[in-house]
């Protein structure tokens, strides 16, 4: 039985639990009326809920780390899992095949050695979805139980409820924090791994990129771990191309609507230019790869420029620069819009044009939301994955040439990180260390925007 159905049991049984308890408070006014309970009684009903679904929502967290491990175990030890392998893929394979034809995932077993595993797993599932489901409601019956004893006609209810909601929603908060705190560790450990096979400056300083995937750990040639030509570009295409595509378009489409535009017209376009940002990157990537570099590769042909790519480092970055047109434009659009009227009125009361208004005082004064939207939009483009793979190239080169292929961190972590290769291999660790520079680099982006905005914030009344 899935995580969802014990959830599902759990709100129905906390929705009893609910009802019995708000029947309970409403029964101290009516034996007597002159009571005044210390809690209103939709506090009492959600003290008894939250007994009931807090414990068993505990319960079916560890229950679906344990119980998997429980029914492997009890197939493994029946008389069918004799014949198995003790180690290896082929037994995995045989215990998946057989778990999924269980489970109603897989019609039949492509190997005849999965097929007597069925009948033991269809037994551990059925009997520990039993057991599940029992402990679930034993669970929730003692929660509720509990949490029902104790309502008083002054029992201070809403405090207990008020209190569990803030330690929730003190969770939720943290859990942003922790898994970026996760992330960083993970990184720098396995980087710090990385390092102990490469130097850093090797790495970091080094012009030539190739690790050898299926060559030995052991023989590791630090020459072939240079990551500079990566570096320069993603700088290049998400930093440098794409940006000068962004940021001009996008600034000029936030100071149209802002400041020209029709009201009607705005409410057309505006919709119509944040719409670029839900359209996936795959779409982009085929934009790039099947329209716009053979195109800029036929006109690089034209002017008598033989060496042009059908995969270059432009078509990638003009794409990217569309996709990102929505980060730059909102946030602009936004900040001049919350720029109080009074300074644009007083500006052309003094006789500036609109267009000197704009320049010497709306732009100035909406600065820190317009600097803010570009650090996220480069945030975004050199994260950008897809988009390079399709139009690019997964291979790395450094050159300052936009017509010739060009690769980027991203594109050489999920190259090195699929497939079937070791974990302690050089050349997936080389993955670890990129996603680190790159976390870097975001967060010091990050942080040069909060700045930026805290040293020219401007406070309006």
């Amino acid at each position: 039985m899935s995580p969802i159905t014990l959830i599902l049991i759990a709100l129905g049984l906390g929705l009893l639990g609910w009802l019995a308890g708000r029947a309970k408070a409403w029964s101290f006014a009516s034996s007597d009326p002159a009571l005044r309970p210390a809690s209103r009684p939709i506090y009492h009903a959600w003290y008894v809920a939250l007994w009931v679904v807090i414990p068993v929502l505990v319960f079916v967290v560890a229950w679906s780390v344990i119980a998997p491990q429980l029914v492997l175990q009890t197939v493994l030890t029946s008389p069918a899992a004799d014949g198995l392998p003790v180690f290896g893929f082929e037994r995995d394979a045989f215990l998946g095949e057989a778990r999924a034809v269980a489970l109603g995932q897989a019609p039949g077993v492509f190997n005849d050695e999965a097929e007597p595993l069925i009948v033991p797993f269809r037994d551990a599932f059925s009997y520990y979805n039993t057991i599940g489901i029992l402990v679930t409601v034993l669970i929730a019956a003692a929660g509720g139980a509990l949490a029902f004893l104790r309502l008083r006609p002054q029992f201070g209810a809403r405090t207990r409820v008020e209190r569990t909601v803030m330690m929730i929603l003190l969770l939720a908060s943290l859990v942003a924090i922790l898994t970026t705190l996760g992330i960083f560790v993970s990184l720098v450990f396995e980087t710090v791994r990385f390092f102990g096979m490469v130097s850093p400056i090797d790495f970091l300083f080094g012009t030539k990129w190739g690790p050898d995937t299926m060559g030995s750990p052991d023989a590791v040639d630090p020459s072939r771990y240079g990551a500079i030509p990566l570096f320069w570009g993603t700088i290049f295409i998400g930093a440098i191309i794409a940006m000068i595509v962004a940021i001009p378009l996008g600034l000029m489409s936030a100071i149209y609507l802002t400041q020209y535009a029709d009201p009607k017209v705005r409410t057309w376009i505006k919709p119509l230019l944040e719409l670029l940002a839900g359209v996936p990157t795959v779409v982009y990537g085929y934009f790039a790869a099947l329209t716009l570099a053979p195109m800029i590769r036929d006109a690089a042909v034209a002017i008598g420029i033989t060496s042009a790519s059908t995969e270059s480092a432009l078509a990638a970055g003009i794409v990217m620069g569309v996709m990102i047109i929505p980060f730059v434009s909102s946030m602009a659009d936004d900040s001049m819009a919350a720029v109080p009227g009074a300074m644009r009125d007083g500006s052309l009361a003094m006789g500036a044009t609109k267009s000197e208004t704009i320049r010497k005082v709306l732009f100035p004064a909406a600065l820190p939301g317009i600097v803010a939207g570009i650090m996220l939009a480069v945030s975004r483009a050199i994260g950008e994955t897809m988009i390079v793979v399709m139009a690019a190239s997964p291979a790395a080169n450094f050159t300052a040439n936009p017509l010739e292929p060009m690769s980027t961190v991203t594109v050489q972590i999920v190259k090195l990180l699929t497939g079937e290769q070791s974990t302690d291999h050089p050349a997936t660790l080389s993955a670890y260390a990129l996603g680190f520079v790159l976390f870097m680099v975001t967060l010091a982006l990050n942080f040069i925007a909060l700045r930026v905005v805290k040293r020219f914030r401007e406070a309006y009344e």
